[in-house]
């Protein structure tokens, strides 16, 4: 059996729903395996998803307790956050499996959700980027990474004939 790469995303407690929309569409985009939100204040809002292409029927968006819960077998869990010690994402090597967690719109992750994650990862900007357009990043990074990730750009290959491609 082949190993099977996958993104995951974890929202901590995100508070709006147009966000939680937009995230949902960047992963229909970019091909993420789940989302998953932590809180109550994005249940209270969810009636105003803007989910414009249906996503959710597509990719489960599962409102759970707590984000370690999830975490699948060898999957690795990675903090996206503007902190001290964060490595630069455009020097990033992905993990094949991956649950990318993203703070709440107004604040932070915990530390202890950031001591949790195995990776912590920063977007190198001037200020502070919404919640929806650094989901949509960091999935663009990686799939932009390609077969770049951790166990190399032989995983998951097919050997083919270069001559069957002519």
């Amino acid at each position: 059996m082949a190993n099977k790469r996958y993104a995951c995303i974890g929202l901590y407690n995100p508070k709006s729903p147009e966000n939680v929309g937009s995230v949902m569409r960047a992963a229909g985009c970019y091909g993420a395996a789940s989302v998953f939100y932590t809180g109550k204040r994005y249940e209270r809002a969810r009636d105003f998803i803007t989910d414009t292409k249906k996503i959710h029927q597509d990719i489960p968006l599962i409102g759970i307790e707590d984000l370690k819960s999830i975490l699948p077998l060898g999957c690795i869990p990675v903090a996206v956050e503007l902190v001290e010690g964060a490595r630069a994402l455009p020097e990033y090597t992905h993990p094949d499996r991956a649950l990318y967690i993203f703070g709440p719109e107004d604040g932070s992750l915990d530390q202890e959700i950031r001591d949790w994650c195995e990776d912590v990862v920063y977007i190198p900007t001037e200020g502070c980027m919404n919640l929806a357009a650094t989901v949509n990043v960091v999935l663009y990074d990686r799939m932009a990474k390609g077969i770049n990730t951790r166990s190399g750009p032989q995983f998951g290959r097919e050997k083919t004939d270069p001559a069957s491609d002519r």
